[in-house]
């Protein structure tokens, strides 16, 4: 696959997604793809004019052609919602249902295979509440759209993946959601996907959930009756994945380049640390589905919407390793 046909969606077009789209635009024809946002045309023009830029855009009703000019930024119409009247900054019904139409809209393209894999910008899931739409985020919508049972949602960035066993979620809900089973589905969703980007295999650190890994059961039994129990059928099915161990050793461990991939127990627990050490180098990335899905790693940022200030980076990332993982495919 030596040009991978990608789909941009716009996310919530109150949020900086059409401006880094905008913004990255240059950028994305020269990594080697064919790119096509999948959004609103109004709002990608705008974008374009908020910073200055020559492009102009082209709207389309399907996709017949992969290849257009540099000057063209090519907008699939993704969604029948009216947005003309939304103001940057401020949650919609409207902008919500546009950006889980626009996501829908490139995901049965690419399970039709029009298209060899999705980037996403960031949506608002306080949008996607008004619209009546009851999904934490773009995770749990490509999971049922494409009909996947074990996906997980990781981090990438300089070298090293986190999976999360549980994501979108009160911390008093983790407890429940930990079970052997769920944390061995992650370390085999991680050593699954990690060999595409890396092109060999990983090695897998799985983090402790209680300070310390509880220190011998003083601060709780969970390392003792669900993490370690899958780390060891993991290890029996020829992964190399190793722990129970404390979180704030492990990622100065894998930092320092000991491991590859970390599973770790909570949305926060990999977050944090990945983005310290990646920034807007990180990459959002779903394992576990039929299709490629990368992302950005930040949100809509709807205190900076419509000032032209949003930084790209990460979404320029994110094509680049959509384009490894579908060059990368068996």
């Amino acid at each position: 696959m030596n040009t991978p046909r990608l789909l941009i969606t716009l996310g919530d077009v109150a949020g900086i997604g059409p401006e880094i789209v905008a913004k990255a635009w240059p950028a994305l024809r020269s990594e080697g793809v064919a790119p096509i946002v999948v959004g609103d045309p109004f709002w990608m023009e705008y974008a374009l004019k908020l910073i200055g830029s020559p492009l102009r855009v082209e709207p389309l009703k399907q996709i017949t052609t992969w290849d257009f000019d540099a000057s063209i930024v090519p907008c699939l119409i993704g969604s029948d919602q009216n947005l003309r009247s939304m103001t940057p900054g401020h949650v919609t019904a409207e902008g919500g249902r546009a950006a889980y139409d626009f996501l829908c809209t490139a995901i049965d393209l690419t399970m039709a295979r029009q298209a060899d894999g999705i980037v996403t910008a960031p949506l608002h899931k306080e949008g996607l509440r008004a619209a009546g739409l009851k999904y934490p985020g773009h995770t749990e919508i490509l999971a049922e759209r494409t009909g996947t049972k074990s996906f997980a949602m990781l981090l990438w960035g300089d070298g090293l993946a986190v999976a999360h066993v549980t994501l979108h979620m009160a911390l008093r809900d983790v407890f429940q959601h930990l079970t052997p089973t769920t944390v061995l589905d992650k370390i085999r969703l991680l050593d699954g996907i990690l060999p595409r980007l890396l092109e060999r295999r990983p090695r897998i650190g799985v983090a402790a959930l209680n300070p310390h890994a509880s220190d011998g059961g003083l601060f709780g039994d969970e390392e003792k009756t669900i993490i370690a129990p899958a780390v060891e059928m993991a290890i029996a099915e020829g992964i190399e994945a190793s722990g129970p161990w404390p979180s704030d050793t492990l990622f100065v461990r894998a930092h320092q380049g000991e491991f590859d991939g970390i599973v770790a127990m909570y949305h926060d627990q990999g977050h944090i640390a990945m983005k310290l050490r990646s920034g807007k180098r990180a990459v959002n990335i779903s394992a576990g589905l039929p299709i490629v899905r990368t992302s950005v790693a930040h949100g809509t940022a709807y205190d900076i919407a419509g000032r032209g200030i949003a930084e790209e980076g990460s979404l320029i990332a994110a094509v680049r390793v959509a384009a490894q993982l579908v060059r990368n495919q068996g």
